[in-house]
């Protein structure tokens, strides 16, 4: 992508002269005016910063901070060591060199409050926080009138990443829908991308929008930024440094690994070989058992080709937790799923994918409709009339759920199910409630996409500490992120997301600073049935961000495959159980070691 000409918006200095500290961005010929002091901690937040977090500080002033030639870079820490408090300290830091700087956060919008009451906790000035949604500007008239406040005056602007997408893709003729279209575009002196892992996908508009804002001070934050592929990563990596790839070092490097990859076998002899061919040269090689001498200089390469502007942080938290155990549980069907299943080919993939997913939770599933919509309406009055009277040992997962709350509540314990699929959400809250005499809000509780800030916030905070909370039933997409749900201990994920990413911020819900007990996982499998293959997707895709990121000369390949382990020697009591015990057909155990990436906060 060519680097747009640019400009920003600046106070006007009344007394400039040759000699004054100005941020000159060769890049767009912008002027920022600046207070003649080192871009530094505050006092008040530096006693607070752990070293790490020191370091990424230094990181940021050293690509950020640059008058001669800023430029973007990302921060790849683990949730749990604080990149939210360090990138508002840096931001306020940022405002006192650059006065007339406007920082512009995307982030994704259910933890927009999240953010707004991190800042009013750190805050040292009085900096005003503006955003459409708790100013209600809903149309573009309203949200013009946002963003000229913002602009005018030294303040902050907190947007959602589809929010943000959809004003800057409006193809509209509209002179106030253009006017925020080039306020968002031009305005921006910084940009923090939270979760930025989120535009990974060069097929969607977000990307392209993100792209076109012409400050080249573009942060990236993410405790998981591989999601899928390499060719993601690097896209990011394009995102906040447009070019790159193009750089003679990159280029240099990049010649490195193919050659790497030539000697490996691999017909990479091309000088023109696309960026495509070669993130898909690096993304097979990490995956496939091989060498692990070659591999570790293809992956020391990968790290000197991207030290300058990722700043990698794996967190050290994990020792201050009491400890997690991960499973895959491989349950065995029943005999009415396994009918019901073989008889769903001849429909297309992703309608079967759904059916499946449906049915091994409850054959009784198998005629209700996927809730597209999170509001879940049809889906609820249709599972409401077909739950009455039916057998729960038909259904394994459910099975395997309802045994694991009573066990749970027996040993004072709280529960979290996650799922891809609202529809499975409201059918084992309907269950639970029927069978347990449970009430919705008091010992249940249940966030999708659908809920609004008002009853997520509500309902996290009575989970967490009602001693009456007993299960916490979530969207896996709209509650892998932003919250904590350290009230339980006990994690059941009942579909197997092929993005291992996905998984990893759902079971940092509650495997994260504040959590005082032991946490056990539980991914859920339906033997013999189509979804038995997500996991080993899921794991593949979970080694190459192993191996990039966690890598070293003293790992071999079986560091990260999972073990497989005997029920009876899998040291969870509740596994141990014959009521759970009986219907696990296999059992695969991650052991904390092997899973230092996983999430401990946000």
């Amino acid at each position: 992508m060519c680097q747009r000409k640019q400009s920003y918006r600046a106070r006007p200095s009344e007394h400039r002269n040759s000699s004054d500290a100005d941020a000159i961005d060769k890049t767009s010929g912008a002027i920022l005016e600046v207070v003649p002091d080192a871009l530094c901690l505050h006092p008040q937040h530096s006693q607070h910063m752990k070293p790490h977090q020191v370091e990424g500080f230094n990181f940021l002033v050293k690509n950020l901070a640059d008058e001669n030639n800023p430029g973007g870079c990302i921060l790849a820490h683990a949730p749990g060591s604080g990149k939210t408090f360090l990138i508002i300290s840096f931001v306020h830091s940022f405002l006192a060199k650059y006065p007339a700087g406007r920082p512009l956060i995307i982030l994704p919008k259910g933890i927009l409050s999240t953010w707004r009451t991190e800042f009013l906790h750190w805050q040292v000035d009085d900096i005003p926080l503006y955003d459409f949604y708790s100013s209600k500007a809903d149309k573009r008239s309203e949200q013009l009138k946002v963003l000229n406040l913002w602009e005018e005056s030294r303040s902050i602007l907190l947007l959602g990443y589809q929010q943000f997408a959809c004003i800057v893709s409006d193809h509209t003729s509209d002179t106030e829908a253009i006017m925020c279209q080039e306020k968002l575009l031009k305005v921006p002196s910084l940009v923090i991308l939270d979760e930025g892992h989120t535009p990974r996908n060069e097929e969607t508009d977000l990307l392209t929008s993100l792209e076109n804002i012409r400050t080249p001070r573009k942060v990236v934050l993410s405790g998981t930024l591989f999601q899928n592929h390499v060719r993601e990563v690097f896209n990011i990596l394009k995102l906040v440094r447009s070019k790159f790839l193009k750089m003679d070092k990159s280029r240099a490097i990049v010649n490195c690994i193919l050659s790497k990859v030539d000697l490996m076998g691999k017909s990479a002899r091309s000088k023109n070989i696309s960026d495509k061919d070669f993130f898909d040269l690096v993304q097979e090689h990490l995956q496939k058992d091989g060498n692990d001498k070659m591999r570790a200089v293809i992956i020391q390469n990968l790290r000197e080709l991207t030290a300058d502007v990722l700043h990698y942080y794996q967190g050290k938290l994990l020792d201050e937790l009491p400890g997690i155990v991960d499973f895959t549980v491989f349950l065995n069907m029943s005999s009415k799923q396994e009918h019901i299943i073989k008889g769903l080919d001849g429909i297309n993939k992703f309608a079967k994918r759904s059916r499946c997913n449906a049915v091994s939770l409850h054959p009784c599933l198998k005629n209700a409709n996927k809730a597209d919509a999170d509001d879940g309406n049809v889906t609820n009055r249709k599972i409401g009339s077909i739950i009455s009277g039916i057998d729960i040992n038909d259904g394994v997962k459910a099975k395997f759920v309802h045994n694991l709350l009573s066990l749970s509540e027996a040993t004072g314990e709280k529960v979290l199910v996650f799922s891809q699929y609202v529809r499975s959400l409201i059918f084992l809250e309907k269950l639970v409630s029927r069978m347990k005499g449970w009430k919705s809000e008091v010992h249940i509780f249940r966030v999708t996409g659908g809920s609004t800030q008002d009853q997520r916030e509500q309902a996290v905070h009575r989970f967490n500490n009602s001693p009456d909370a007993r299960v916490f039933f979530g969207s896996i997409k709209a509650c892998g992120e932003g919250i904590s749900l350290v009230g339980a201990s006990r994690i059941v994920i009942l579909d197997v997301h092929e993005n291992p990413s996905v998984m990893r911020q759902a079971i940092g819900r509650a495997y994260r600073p504040g959590q005082s007990k032991m946490v056990y996982c539980y991914r859920l499998v339906a033997a013999e049935a189509p979804e038995e293959a997500d996991p080993h997707t899921a794991s593949k895709k979970e080694r190459v961000s192993k191996l990039w990121f966690e890598w070293n000369e003293l790992c071999s390949s079986d560091d990260f495959e999972l073990a497989t382990v005997d029920v009876s020697d899998s040291e969870d009591r509740f596994l141990e159980s014959p009521a759970l015990k009986q219907d696990i057909k296999a059992l695969l155990k991650r052991y904390i070691s092997m899973i230092s990436m996983i999430l401990k906060s946000d």
